[in-house]
């Protein structure tokens, strides 16, 4: 687990230096039981305050700008986890096809907590069967391209924070794996989430602009963020996400 978010700080911080604090070291502790590691990282004097949406606009969509896929494809060279749970993020040219693993993975982790809700199984096969291939299909349909950009995979404001002495963003407690850059976006626009406040987005898209087509920008922001509700429930049973 720690490998993984450590392996996925370092990648962030090779291209955000001054938005990624240095991670350091990890490993595990002499310790016969339980199980026990660490994961160090440079320390950053930050407070919690809501990060200015113009400095984290100006970061992130720099961020995704400068990241190169080592493949040329969507995913990670090794498991990251979102929480507790770990991501299904294998490589995969197709951004629609690795978004309907990732998004079932994350379902199943949340039916394991939560347990069957008919209802909701069925709008997730309609969304596999039909809404990924129509909304995301397009993306990669010929015509069309979009490039694989290395992505948080977390990004919230619990996991920014703000320095104390200028007022920079850091961003931390990575989830990280190449993906469409507006699956970092659409996890702002959880319903529990403060970075949905739409300064944040106009922010973004001073830097990138929607992909075609970008009438469906916010519908896609709706299918990404449907990933972090349901990894949340599958961390906190019976919690509200599940019903967004």
């Amino acid at each position: 687990m720690l490998e993984g978010e450590f392996t996925g700080m370092t990648e962030l911080y090779k291209l955000m230096p001054n938005f990624v604090p240095r991670p350091l070291s990890w490993g595990a502790l002499k310790l016969s039981s339980p199980e026990t590691y660490f994961f160090l990282v440079e320390f950053k004097h930050f407070n919690n305050e809501l990060p200015d949406a113009a400095k984290l606009g100006a970061q992130v969509g720099e961020l995704h700008k400068r990241s190169v896929s080592p493949t040329g494809m969507f995913g990670f060279g090794m498991p990251t986890y979102d929480g507790a749970k770990r991501q299904e993020i294998g490589w995969d040219p197709s951004w629609a096809s690795m978004f309907a693993k990732l998004l079932k993975n994350a379902y199943e982790q949340d039916v394991k907590t939560n347990g069957i809700w008919k209802e909701l199984e069925d709008v997730f096969d309609r969304t596999v069967s039909h809404l990924i291939p129509r909304l995301l299909g397009v993306l990669q349909d010929g015509q069309r391209t979009i490039k694989p950009c290395l992505i948080h995979g977390d990004m919230w404001e619990g996991n920014i924070g703000t320095d104390i002495e200028n007022g920079d963003p850091w961003i931390f407690d990575c989830a990280a794996y190449y993906a469409h850059n507006e699956m970092e976006v659409g996890i702002w626009t959880a319903e529990r989430h403060k970075l949905k406040a739409k300064a944040y987005k106009r922010e973004y898209l001073r830097h990138i602009e929607p992909s075609e087509p970008e009438e469906e920008w916010e519908d896609r922001n709706r299918l990404y963020r449907t990933k972090t509700n349901f990894a949340y429930s599958a961390d906190v049973p019976g919690s509200k996400p599940r019903q967004e």
